[in-house]
């Protein structure tokens, strides 16, 4: 893994009035993705490994992988212009002639459902690691039940 990537994951969500936060970070920092409500929801629901009576469109799209021996490698938080956050999705197939990647322009929203989704690593480009604001003491506040930090 190339050193300007840092690994990170979903450290919290909180629903909100007009979509859902997910909190996504390290010990070093945390930062914040808002994603629509329903995406929030699905996320949560992989990170609790919580039954579904129907496959969702991740559970649709973990399936087709498998049928054609397509394996999720990483996910990778790319970018952020214009208030809007850039991912790529790399998978990798295999066959009996050769080992294929393929990196996927994709929303990070649906690239963190399908990592949380099929419990995969999560990262984060370094310059965008160091751009986005940390989010840390919002989150400690959240969690321990508190309001919002001063």
């Amino acid at each position: 893994m190339k050193s300007d990537v840092l690994s990170v994951q979903i450290r919290g969500i909180l629903p909100a009035n007009s979509g859902c936060a997910l909190f996504v970070g390290n010990d070093e920092k945390v930062f914040v993705i808002n994603v629509e409500p329903q995406m929030g929801a699905i996320i949560g629901m992989f990170l609790r490994d919580q039954p579904k009576e129907r496959p969702l469109t991740h559970d649709l799209i973990q399936s087709i992988f498998k049928g054609f021996n397509i394996s999720v490698e990483r996910v990778v938080i790319t970018d952020l212009k214009n208030s809007t956050y850039f991912a790529r999705l790399v998978l990798q197939q295999d066959n009996e002639i050769a080992r294929k990647l393929v990196e996927i322009d994709a929303r990070p929203s649906d690239c963190l459902a399908i990592a949380s989704a099929q419990k995969k690593p999560i990262f984060v480009t370094q310059a965008l690691f160091d751009q986005v604001e940390d989010m840390s003491e919002y989150l400690d506040k959240i969690n321990e039940g508190g309001a919002e930090p001063d």
